[in-house]
């Protein structure tokens, strides 16, 4: 059995409903649905300490391939298998390499903005919301580089259609969730989606997974990403 508590390492399960529960780092309580099945519950910001560190490997990062950017991340410490943090690094890995494509934006302010954004959607938002918050990291990501508001026009319209075409494509590969598939999905579906819109192309590579063997979930040849594909 694959490590999915960070507490005790035991399989995590999904309640149908909301039940009180108390973070076993911080101790805060609060309603969750998610909990491992010896009852550890790991809040989101508990979850993702260690972030801080998305900030410098992107300002100094060089490359114009966010999915490049994204597998740095991944292989952080402070990256689990699964896990809210995934919201915040598809948007930030599309934002580097947006910027060192030639995009017009400020980097620093903008990872900012995305941590901001991205830490609002708790894990299991893909079951539970029926919205991946990876897709909703790429609807981010263009929201931000566009200026994107609640009363902008076209910029409102392209920052949808960018989490709508992210959904679609994690919906017709469905369950279980895969935060590294998810993310994967989303920032190809974003490089193409800012081509087409802004004009500005990012690299683009073939995405071969290598997280399957700490997957309990694990799909196999119904993931795109499959090694046993590229055989």
């Amino acid at each position: 059995m694959k490590e999915e508590c960070i507490i005790c390492k035991a399989p995590l399960e999904y309640l149908i409903e909301d039940t009180e529960m108390k973070c076993a780092i911080c101790h805060k309580k609060e309603l969750s649905k998610t909990r491992c099945v010896n009852g550890h519950y790991v809040c989101n910001t508990c979850h993702m300490q260690g972030m801080d560190a998305i900030l410098g490997v992107c300002l100094a990062e060089t490359s114009k391939n966010p999915i490049e950017i994204m597998n740095k991340m991944m292989n952080l410490p402070f990256c689990h298998m699964h896990g809210p943090e995934h919201h915040i690094m598809v948007g930030s890995a599309l934002l580097t390499a947006y910027k060192n494509a030639g995009g017009d934006i400020s980097l620093d302010k903008a990872l900012t903005e995305m941590r901001n954004r991205g830490k609002s959607v708790p894990g299991g938002a893909c079951g539970f919301w029926g919205a991946c918050g990876a897709g909703i990291s790429s609807g981010m990501f263009v929201s931000i580089i566009s200026g994107s508001t609640p009363l902008a026009k076209d910029e409102f319209g392209l920052a949808h259609h960018m989490t709508a075409r992210a959904l679609d494509a994690i919906g017709n590969i469905g369950g279980p969730r895969c935060c590294k598939r998810d993310s994967y999905i989303s920032i190809l579906q974003a490089i193409d989606f800012v081509k087409e819109h802004f004009g500005i192309e990012m690299e683009k590579i073939q995405v071969v997974c290598g997280y399957s063997s700490k997957n309990n979930q694990c799909i196999g040849n119904r993931c795109p990403f499959s090694k046993s594909r590229r055989v």
